[in-house]
């Protein structure tokens, strides 16, 4: 093994986590080089977690006559034969109680100062309000009976607030279900298969709603793209090479993951060191063999090829993706926001003054000439800054468009490349060209068009009557060599052979 292997092997419980990720339930045997395709760990890493997880979840072993040997897990990576003590589950629900408060600070507070701001004036022009119909029904007796309400309605919306918006309130999004525990409101949906397919279509039409303080933030700072598996471009090579029979050239990577040609190279020497593969030159070209990488418990299932990177091209997320509705709404609290800070800098409303308020001094007593920095100057800034991070993002839209064309354009143009040379049909200039224009919707320079073609392995070739064709050399004896070695490629590399030994018996 060399150094750099050794260095990048995984310690068996890393392994085994990762394992427990890709496979979910495991219900047949399983290979090393089954586990290895399914999660993208190299083989040795797949090795060392398989034995973590038989050790862990009670698994068996069994080996054919080839020597390899199959991991059988009779009750999934589940342990039905622990009891979990009161103790256990007590500390169990606090972590689940703990981690729902976290996940809600975390991505709810941006909402929280938006509506808590809203709440707050509110409640100081309701205060005021009544404090002035008070003082003139009395005539002025007492102007301090009147102002001695802002503390009441103060903590009345604040109640409200807190109790409609905190995270395990039945009003807030998901309920306390959301947050690992179960909704109330949909247990007692009915009874009977019936009320389970009400309370199943509840559940749906739930996962499908968006919470509102998620529709801030995409308001401000866009949809959160989805998480990126690390390991996604090689579970789909492995899965190619396993569909191509263990046999696969540059052209089939780029197909499946869309990496550009100086990418794809040296990914490749990478995988020959993970999964035990090796270098084939036939009829001048090159190809990468992985026969360890065939053998499979399940020898009548059909390995099938991943389909194509450009199948889905990628695409400029909404803006927002919120309704034009719950925009608007976003944009008048914020709004309302900023013009009642306004107002409380003018009027010098601070947190001292509303203090006496709500003791009960009278407006004529109060301090006069004070900056209003928690009413005032906070709620200013915070809203003016929300307002700005959404025409900061419109001002850099058109380079992010730009830039998606590009990678539409791009992949088409591999698609025609790819998907010619199978067929043995040319690529001019002009197939070339509509392409990119069909896929990216805007006319490729010339530069820009000659850079991508270059970088897929093409040379100009002019013909007699004048027109540009580009010949990939490359690619086209790969694809041949690639064709007659999946032709002469045994079956017997599949095969795990008779069981000779079984630790369930």
């Amino acid at each position: 093994m060399t150094e750099t292997s050794a260095a990048r092997t995984m310690a068996p419980a890393t392994a085994a986590e990762a394992l427990k990720s890709a496979l979910g339930r495991p219900e047949k045997p399983l290979t090393v080089a089954d586990a290895a395709t399914t999660s993208g760990l190299p083989l040795r890493d797949a090795e060392s977690g398989l034995h973590q997880l038989v050790a862990e979840y009670r698994g068996h072993l069994r080996v054919g006559d080839t020597g390899d040997l199959l991991f059988v897990f009779p009750t999934g990576f589940t342990k039905p034969w622990v009891v979990i003590d009161g103790v256990s589950r007590f500390f169990s629900r606090a972590g689940q109680l703990f981690g729902g408060v976290a996940r809600f600070v975390v991505r709810a507070w941006l909402t929280v100062v938006l509506l808590g701001y809203v709440a707050i004036f509110l409640a100081v022009i309701i205060a005021f309000a009544i404090a002035r119909s008070s003082g003139n029904s009395s005539n002025d007796r007492d102007e301090g009976v009147g102002f001695s309400l802002v503390g009441g309605v103060l903590r009345i919306v604040a109640e409200a607030f807190f109790w409609t918006f905190h995270p395990f309130s039945p009003f807030a999004y998901g309920g306390y279900g959301a947050y690992g525990g179960y909704g109330a409101s949909d247990e007692r949906v009915g009874w009977g298969s019936a009320g389970a397919g009400a309370r199943q279509q509840k559940k749906r039409q739930k996962a499908d709603e968006v919470s509102f303080y998620e529709k801030v933030n995409r308001f401000f700072f866009g949809i959160t793209p989805p998480p990126v598996d690390p390991r996604a471009n090689e579970k789909k090579i492995l899965a190619a090479i396993r569909a191509g029979k263990g046999r696969i050239g540059l052209a089939d990577v780029m197909r499946v993951t869309g990496l550009p040609r100086e990418e794809a190279d040296p990914s490749m020497a990478r995988l020959m060191v993970d999964y035990e593969g090796d270098v084939a030159v036939h009829e001048g070209g090159i190809l990468y063999t992985f026969s360890a990488l065939r053998r499979t418990a399940d020898e009548g299932a059909e390995e099938r090829a991943p389909s194509p990177a450009w199948t889905k091209l990628p695409e400029v997320p909404p803006f927002t993706g919120n309704g034009d509705g719950a925009n608007f709404l976003i944009v008048v609290l914020n709004g309302f926001n900023l013009v009642m800070s306004g107002v409380a800098l003018e009027s010098g409303l601070s947190l001292n003054k509303l203090i006496m308020m709500f003791q009960g001094v009278k407006p004529k007593l109060l301090p006069q000439g004070e900056l209003a920095v928690a009413l005032g100057v906070v709620p200013l800034v915070f809203s003016l800054v929300l307002f700005a991070i959404p025409v900061v993002r419109a001002l850099f839209r058109g380079r992010e468009k730009k830039k998606v064309a590009a990678e539409r354009g791009r992949l088409a143009i591999m698609r025609e490349v790819l998907t010619r040379i199978d067929r043995k049909q040319p690529i001019t200039d002009a197939v070339a060209r509509d392409a990119y224009r069909e896929a990216a919707g805007e006319e490729p320079s010339d530069k820009q068009l000659t850079r991508e073609l270059v970088r897929l392995g093409g040379d100009v070739e002019i013909r007699a009557e004048g027109r540009v064709r580009y010949r990939f050399a490359d690619l086209e004896t790969e694809a041949a060599a690639v064709e007659l070695e999946r032709e002469a490629a045994p079956e017997s590399e599949r095969k795990v052979g008779k069981i000779v030994f079984r630790s369930d018996d």
